[in-house]
């Protein structure tokens, strides 16, 4: 497989979301079905209510025919790219539920959060399943240990690693763009990263992904005609964590995901703190809404943000990969 066989998912991909995500949004125009912001949020961003989700349910199988068809195409259907999907399509349908409870008894609470988390953990255990059956190594690579051989260590690594980054992409979907931008910069070092492993299942659907994401920025930009929704974050986050397991190098998304560890830990140290002290850190969780708070437009939180995980993919590809 050649550098340019790889621009074949991408336009499929990418042509695929870029004619039908207006139509879905007309569609979502037509039948007033648009976002609720949360009361909690900043009181700016009410002026989006009503604003169409779900557009990661686009991309999403963009993506997933883009993947299939080239990857039978050039005889790369194996079990890596459909543990991709499942983990890809998993993830999204658990997102899509959310998002469709939401709209159908209009508020900002779609799946209980432990329906949500079983949802996770029950995909995570069928990716596991699948790779066992493929004879995925279960070995672990643990810093200044060395690669441990452990099936129980390695399946609770993958069920923390799934859900762990489904949700941390999840958080960071809250301004126009930023989840979006982030995804395609995370997917983009990886898809390099399949190329040079010669992993073309992997390639194939990383460069799927970034082509049906490329096509919903476009819209996604501020001011955003469509949100993701939780069907594509969640499903995006699921798909990156997959993919660093898959190339056996899962630690490395600590880096390429800088931003979403970010947001993740800033949550998790506001609600540390304020149940503790009753003092909260920052003005607003996850992080880009406190950076908003201090009077940053939406456009700079996106470019600063966007700018770190360039930056973080690029340091990990040059000084660590």
């Amino acid at each position: 497989m050649h550098l340019q066989d790889s621009l074949i998912p991408f336009i499929s991909s990418f042509v695929l979301a870029v004619i039908t995500l207006p139509l879905f949004i007309g569609y979502m125009i037509m039948h007033k079905e648009g976002q609720q912001i949360r009361d909690e949020g900043p009181k700016w961003h009410e002026k989006k209510s009503g604003t169409p989700t779900m557009g990661g349910v686009v991309f999403v199988l963009s993506s997933i025919i883009s993947s299939i068809w080239v990857a039978t195409w050039q005889h790369n259907l194996n079990k890596s790219i459909w543990i991709l999907i499942i983990a890809f399509l998993g993830y999204g349908i658990i997102g899509f539920l959310d998002d469709g409870l939401k709209l159908y008894f209009k508020r900002n609470l779609g799946l209980r959060a432990w329906q949500k988390l079983l949802g996770q953990i029950i995909i995570a255990a069928i990716i596991i399943l699948i790779a066992a059956a493929d004879h995925f190594p279960f070995a672990l690579y643990l810093p200044f240990i060395g690669v441990v051989q452990s099936v129980i260590l390695f399946v609770v690594f993958v069920l923390f690693w799934l859900v762990g980054f489904s949700n941390a992409v999840n958080l960071s979907d809250g301004l126009d763009g930023l989840a979006t931008g982030l995804s395609i910069i995370a997917y983009g070092t990886y898809a390099y990263m399949a190329f040079q492993q010669q992993a073309w299942a992997i390639l194939i659907f990383c460069s799927s992904v970034i082509g049906g994401l490329v096509a919903f920025i476009i819209y996604n930009h501020k001011p955003a005609k469509i949100f993701m929704g939780d069907a594509g974050s969640l499903a995006l986050g699921g798909g990156l964590a997959a993919v660093s397991i898959y190339l056996q190098h899962p630690w490395s998304l600590l880096l390429i995901g800088i931003v979403f560890v970010g947001e993740t830990l800033s949550v998790i140290m506001q609600v540390i703190s304020f149940q503790t002290t009753g003092k909260r850190i920052f003005k607003m969780t996850p992080i880009h809404h406190h950076f908003e708070m201090l009077g940053w437009s939406e456009w700079k939180v996106d470019i600063v943000f966007w700018l770190i995980g360039l930056l973080a993919s690029a340091i990990y590809l040059i000084f660590i990969y």
